[in-house]
Protein backbone atom coordinates (compact mmCIF):
# COMPACT_ATOMS: atom_id res chain seq x y z
CA UNK A 1 0.00 0.00 0.00
CA UNK A 2 1.32 3.35 -0.93
CA UNK A 3 1.58 5.90 2.04
CA UNK A 4 -0.71 8.64 1.74
CA UNK A 5 -0.34 11.83 3.82
CA UNK A 6 -2.82 12.21 6.56
CA UNK A 7 -5.49 14.92 7.33
CA UNK A 8 -8.89 15.81 8.40
CA UNK A 9 -10.34 14.83 4.81
CA UNK A 10 -11.56 16.55 1.99
CA UNK A 11 -12.36 16.01 -2.27
CA UNK A 12 -8.70 16.12 -2.50
CA UNK A 13 -7.73 12.89 0.03
CA UNK A 14 -10.23 11.60 -0.98
CA UNK A 15 -9.58 11.71 -4.85
CA UNK A 16 -6.07 10.76 -4.07
CA UNK A 17 -6.76 7.94 -1.59
CA UNK A 18 -8.83 6.29 -4.64
CA UNK A 19 -5.91 6.34 -7.15
CA UNK A 20 -3.40 5.17 -4.79
CA UNK A 21 -5.65 2.63 -2.51
CA UNK A 22 -7.28 1.21 -6.05
CA UNK A 23 -5.50 -1.69 -6.07
CA UNK A 24 -5.40 -2.36 -2.10
CA UNK A 25 -6.57 -4.85 -0.65
CA UNK A 26 -10.09 -4.44 1.79
CA UNK A 27 -7.91 -4.29 5.13
CA UNK A 28 -5.11 -2.30 3.43
CA UNK A 29 -8.06 0.58 2.54
CA UNK A 30 -9.60 0.29 5.99
CA UNK A 31 -6.28 0.27 7.79
CA UNK A 32 -5.45 3.50 5.66
CA UNK A 33 -8.84 4.89 6.61
CA UNK A 34 -8.52 4.32 10.27
CA UNK A 35 -5.17 5.94 10.63
CA UNK A 36 -6.68 8.94 9.07
CA UNK A 37 -9.30 9.49 10.64
CA UNK A 38 -9.03 7.66 13.84
CA UNK A 39 -11.95 7.78 16.70
CA UNK A 40 -13.90 9.65 13.65
CA UNK A 41 -14.53 6.55 11.72
CA UNK A 42 -17.36 4.89 12.28
CA UNK A 43 -19.41 2.14 10.06
CA UNK A 44 -22.47 1.15 8.58
CA UNK A 45 -24.44 -2.16 8.18
CA UNK A 46 -27.60 -3.31 6.82
CA UNK A 47 -26.82 -6.95 8.96
CA UNK A 48 -27.40 -8.91 5.69
CA UNK A 49 -24.18 -9.98 6.26
CA UNK A 50 -21.19 -9.72 8.78
CA UNK A 51 -19.03 -9.53 6.45
CA UNK A 52 -17.97 -5.79 6.53
CA UNK A 53 -18.07 -6.05 10.31
CA UNK A 54 -15.49 -8.81 10.11
CA UNK A 55 -12.98 -7.15 8.08
CA UNK A 56 -13.46 -3.50 10.39
CA UNK A 57 -13.49 -4.83 13.91
CA UNK A 58 -9.79 -6.92 12.85
CA UNK A 59 -8.34 -3.53 12.02
CA UNK A 60 -10.27 -1.33 14.28
CA UNK A 61 -11.40 -3.08 17.42
CA UNK A 62 -14.39 -1.72 18.76
CA UNK A 63 -15.91 0.79 15.38
CA UNK A 64 -18.70 2.24 15.98
CA UNK A 65 -21.08 0.15 13.45
CA UNK A 66 -24.29 1.89 12.60
CA UNK A 67 -27.11 0.11 12.32
CA UNK A 68 -30.78 2.05 11.18
CA UNK A 69 -33.40 0.34 12.95
CA UNK A 70 -36.40 1.37 10.67
CA UNK A 71 -38.87 -0.36 12.33
CA UNK A 72 -39.98 -2.60 9.26
CA UNK A 73 -37.25 -5.25 9.46
CA UNK A 74 -37.81 -8.47 9.19
CA UNK A 75 -36.85 -10.34 12.37
CA UNK A 76 -34.38 -12.36 11.08
CA UNK A 77 -32.64 -9.16 10.59
CA UNK A 78 -33.22 -7.83 14.08
CA UNK A 79 -31.62 -11.30 15.41
CA UNK A 80 -28.52 -11.01 12.86
CA UNK A 81 -28.05 -7.60 14.68
CA UNK A 82 -27.98 -8.53 17.95
CA UNK A 83 -25.93 -11.68 17.22
CA UNK A 84 -23.41 -9.48 15.37
CA UNK A 85 -23.52 -7.32 18.29
CA UNK A 86 -22.73 -10.17 20.34
CA UNK A 87 -19.88 -12.13 18.47
CA UNK A 88 -17.64 -8.98 17.32
CA UNK A 89 -15.87 -6.19 18.85
CA UNK A 90 -17.71 -3.91 18.07
CA UNK A 91 -19.34 -0.93 19.36
CA UNK A 92 -22.76 -1.09 18.16
CA UNK A 93 -24.96 2.39 17.41
CA UNK A 94 -28.49 1.63 16.88
CA UNK A 95 -30.22 4.58 15.41
CA UNK A 96 -33.95 5.21 15.24
CA UNK A 97 -36.05 7.83 12.81
CA UNK A 98 -37.21 10.60 14.95
CA UNK A 99 -41.37 9.21 14.68
CA UNK A 100 -42.52 5.12 15.28
CA UNK A 101 -44.10 3.58 12.41
CA UNK A 102 -47.53 4.34 14.50
CA UNK A 103 -46.60 7.85 15.22
CA UNK A 104 -46.17 7.87 11.44
CA UNK A 105 -48.78 6.64 10.00
CA UNK A 106 -50.96 8.71 12.24
CA UNK A 107 -49.72 11.48 10.72
CA UNK A 108 -48.99 10.83 6.99
CA UNK A 109 -51.14 8.00 6.89
CA UNK A 110 -50.61 4.23 6.86
CA UNK A 111 -48.10 1.77 4.49
CA UNK A 112 -46.51 5.18 3.59
CA UNK A 113 -44.09 2.72 2.16
CA UNK A 114 -46.68 1.56 -0.64
CA UNK A 115 -47.68 4.97 -1.59
CA UNK A 116 -44.39 7.03 -1.50
CA UNK A 117 -41.73 4.86 -1.00
CA UNK A 118 -38.85 7.54 -1.76
CA UNK A 119 -40.51 9.63 1.32
CA UNK A 120 -40.56 6.61 3.81
CA UNK A 121 -37.25 6.08 2.91
CA UNK A 122 -36.02 9.46 3.38
CA UNK A 123 -37.76 9.51 6.73
CA UNK A 124 -37.01 6.36 7.94
CA UNK A 125 -33.39 5.67 6.28
CA UNK A 126 -31.78 8.94 5.11
CA UNK A 127 -32.62 11.10 7.42
CA UNK A 128 -31.02 9.06 10.64
CA UNK A 129 -28.12 8.13 8.98
CA UNK A 130 -27.41 12.22 8.32
CA UNK A 131 -27.99 12.69 11.88
CA UNK A 132 -25.71 9.15 13.36
CA UNK A 133 -22.94 10.52 11.00
CA UNK A 134 -22.73 13.88 12.02
CA UNK A 135 -19.91 13.52 14.49
CA UNK A 136 -17.95 11.65 12.71
CA UNK A 137 -15.52 12.27 9.58
CA UNK A 138 -15.61 9.42 7.48
CA UNK A 139 -17.68 6.05 7.29
CA UNK A 140 -16.90 2.77 5.95
CA UNK A 141 -19.62 1.06 3.45
CA UNK A 142 -20.20 -2.60 1.90
CA UNK A 143 -21.00 -0.99 -1.44
CA UNK A 144 -19.93 -3.05 -4.31
CA UNK A 145 -19.42 -2.23 -8.47
CA UNK A 146 -21.29 -5.29 -9.09
CA UNK A 147 -24.51 -4.73 -7.02
CA UNK A 148 -26.33 -3.08 -9.56
CA UNK A 149 -25.89 -1.08 -12.43
CA UNK A 150 -25.95 2.71 -10.09
CA UNK A 151 -22.91 1.07 -8.34
CA UNK A 152 -20.42 0.22 -10.93
CA UNK A 153 -18.00 3.39 -10.97
CA UNK A 154 -17.98 3.23 -7.17
CA UNK A 155 -14.79 4.41 -6.02
CA UNK A 156 -12.71 2.52 -2.89
CA UNK A 157 -12.28 6.41 -1.59
CA UNK A 158 -14.84 8.83 -2.36
CA UNK A 159 -15.89 12.53 -0.92
CA UNK A 160 -19.81 12.48 -0.03
CA UNK A 161 -20.93 15.86 -1.10
CA UNK A 162 -24.13 15.87 0.54
CA UNK A 163 -22.62 14.78 4.38
CA UNK A 164 -19.15 16.67 3.72
CA UNK A 165 -17.06 13.34 4.84
CA UNK A 166 -15.25 10.68 3.38
CA UNK A 167 -17.15 7.52 2.12
CA UNK A 168 -14.74 4.48 2.09
CA UNK A 169 -15.77 1.52 0.61
CA UNK A 170 -13.57 -1.22 1.24
CA UNK A 171 -15.09 -4.07 -0.97
CA UNK A 172 -15.80 -1.94 -3.88
CA UNK A 173 -14.06 -4.43 -6.81
CA UNK A 174 -15.14 -7.93 -4.60
CA UNK A 175 -17.19 -10.08 -6.67
CA UNK A 176 -19.85 -12.10 -5.30
CA UNK A 177 -17.29 -15.42 -5.32
CA UNK A 178 -14.68 -13.32 -3.21
CA UNK A 179 -17.97 -12.01 -0.79
CA UNK A 180 -18.39 -16.08 -0.43
CA UNK A 181 -15.25 -16.89 -0.27
CA UNK A 182 -14.29 -14.88 2.52
CA UNK A 183 -17.81 -15.64 4.19
CA UNK A 184 -17.18 -19.82 4.59
CA UNK A 185 -13.53 -19.14 5.17
CA UNK A 186 -14.14 -16.89 8.64
CA UNK A 187 -17.30 -18.26 9.38
CA UNK A 188 -18.97 -14.52 8.82
CA UNK A 189 -22.47 -14.49 10.78
CA UNK A 190 -25.40 -14.33 7.50
CA UNK A 191 -28.67 -13.17 8.16
CA UNK A 192 -30.61 -16.26 6.96
CA UNK A 193 -32.82 -14.39 4.70
CA UNK A 194 -30.13 -14.92 2.39
CA UNK A 195 -30.32 -18.65 2.52
CA UNK A 196 -34.58 -18.53 1.41
CA UNK A 197 -34.49 -16.22 -1.73
CA UNK A 198 -33.42 -13.29 0.15
CA UNK A 199 -29.79 -11.98 -1.66
CA UNK A 200 -30.95 -8.35 -0.85
CA UNK A 201 -32.71 -7.83 2.57
CA UNK A 202 -34.06 -4.55 2.74
CA UNK A 203 -37.51 -3.78 5.04
CA UNK A 204 -39.85 -6.28 5.28
CA UNK A 205 -42.69 -4.72 3.50
CA UNK A 206 -40.91 -3.63 0.37
CA UNK A 207 -38.54 -6.70 -0.07
CA UNK A 208 -39.63 -10.11 -1.88
CA UNK A 209 -38.44 -13.33 -2.78
CA UNK A 210 -35.88 -13.38 -5.72
CA UNK A 211 -36.07 -16.23 -8.13
CA UNK A 212 -33.26 -18.45 -9.72
CA UNK A 213 -31.50 -15.77 -11.95
CA UNK A 214 -33.11 -12.48 -11.53
CA UNK A 215 -30.99 -9.56 -10.77
CA UNK A 216 -30.21 -9.99 -6.66
CA UNK A 217 -31.65 -6.54 -6.14
CA UNK A 218 -34.76 -7.05 -8.14
CA UNK A 219 -36.56 -7.87 -5.05
CA UNK A 220 -36.62 -4.37 -3.82
CA UNK A 221 -39.40 -2.12 -4.21
CA UNK A 222 -40.07 -4.53 -7.08
CA UNK A 223 -42.69 -2.98 -9.42
CA UNK A 224 -42.32 0.77 -8.59
CA UNK A 225 -39.34 1.19 -10.77
CA UNK A 226 -36.78 2.73 -7.35
CA UNK A 227 -33.53 0.49 -7.17
CA UNK A 228 -31.87 2.80 -4.15
CA UNK A 229 -32.97 3.90 -0.69
CA UNK A 230 -31.24 7.34 -1.09
CA UNK A 231 -27.86 6.52 1.19
CA UNK A 232 -25.75 6.08 -1.75
CA UNK A 233 -26.87 8.19 -4.16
Amino acid sequence: MNAITTSPGGPELAERAARELEGATAREIIAWAAETFGDGLCMTSSMADALMVDLASRVKPGIDVIFLDTGYHFPETIGTRDAVESVYDITLVNVEPNRTVTEQDQALGPRLHGRNPELCCHLRKVEPLRRALAPYSAWLTGVRRGDSATRRGTPVVQWDRRRRMTKVNPIARWTQDEVDAYVVEHGVIVNPLQYDGYPSIGCEPCTRRVAPGEDPRSGRWAGTGKTECGIHV
